[in-house]
């Protein structure tokens, strides 16, 4: 069920969409267990002013949501899975929160002077989700989209990327997900137009325990734990016996590699296309 979600109540806006994300374990974790890496990434931002109402579109928990409030004055975080607002109060306080889908935005043309997506729009149909971005779009408005890897590279060596492969193997990813090609996207006819695009690194310094949090709480893990292949505790013994040698100096300076992509409505009314 689409619902905008404010601090006093829900207010009914259709149906949300059943999903591997669907989970207040994996709620959790985003919440609270990973990097800040949104942050770090949206610091290469620069816009020419402050804007007044900025929209992220996929928000998860709300972390990506939270790293707009240097931007904007007033953000809303959009998310298809109402399970995956449950912190939301403590992860963006002063955001607004909206339950809904990126083909149809429930916001009217020309709402938003920024709209970000990072790592959502694998999960849409792309097209109409971009058309629907170039819609909500002011004529001046910017549009963030980015992304980055899971956490499978260090500075030290290539031992974190093989135990990611053998991790992968372990707890293979669910269905859904699709890559997305930034430089083959079809901007025009939905509407936009590349401004910049800018490969990003991110260093994070992590601790085993970090580390491990931040692992246990991806979605290819929870999946495995509700099909009933593993246990929590399962996973945990695993992961934890096999980065325990990795991690052994105590902290890890792990690599989050990643782009930035700022693009702009071309004042075109997009086509929308399936």
């Amino acid at each position: 069920m689409k619902q905008i979600i404010h601090s006093h109540g829900v207010v009914d806006l259709g149906e949300a969409m059943p999903s591997v994300y669907d989970s207040e374990r994996l709620a959790a974790s985003y919440a609270f267990d990973r990097p800040p890496v949104h942050q770090q990434i949206l610091k290469s931002v620069h816009l020419t002013r402050p804007v007044r109402r900025a929209l992220d579109v996929g928000c998860g928990a709300g972390i990506s949501t939270a790293a707009l409030a240097p931007f904007a004055d007033y953000a809303i975080g959009l998310e298809p899975i109402p399970a995956m607002l449950v912190h939301r109060r403590s992860v963006a306080p002063s955001a607004r929160f909206v339950i809904g889908t990126a083909e149809e935005l429930p916001f009217a043309a020309a709402s938003f002077d920024l709209v970000a997506a990072a790592g959502s729009l694998n999960y849409t149909d792309l097209s109409s989700a971009l058309a629907e971005v170039a819609r909500v779009l002011t004529p001046d408005g910017v549009f963030l989209l980015y992304d980055f890897s899971q956490d499978r590279y260090s500075l030290t060596g290539d031992a974190l990327a093989a135990w990611f492969t053998s991790f992968e193997q372990r707890f293979p990813s669910p269905p859904g997900w699709r890559p997305l090609a930034v430089p083959e996207l079809p901007l025009a006819e939905r509407g936009l137009r590349l401004l910049d695009y800018s490969d990003i690194e991110i260093p994070i310094p992590m601790t085993l325990g970090d580390y491990l949090r931040y692992v246990l709480g991806q979605v290819n893990v929870d999946s495995a734990i509700a099909r009933g292949d593993d246990s929590a505790e399962q996973a945990r013994d695993w992961c934890h016996r096999t980065l325990a040698e990795i991690f052994r100096s105590g902290e890890l300076t792990v690599l989050f590699r990643g782009y930035l992509t700022t693009l702009a409505p071309t004042g075109m009314t997009p086509h929308q296309g399936r």
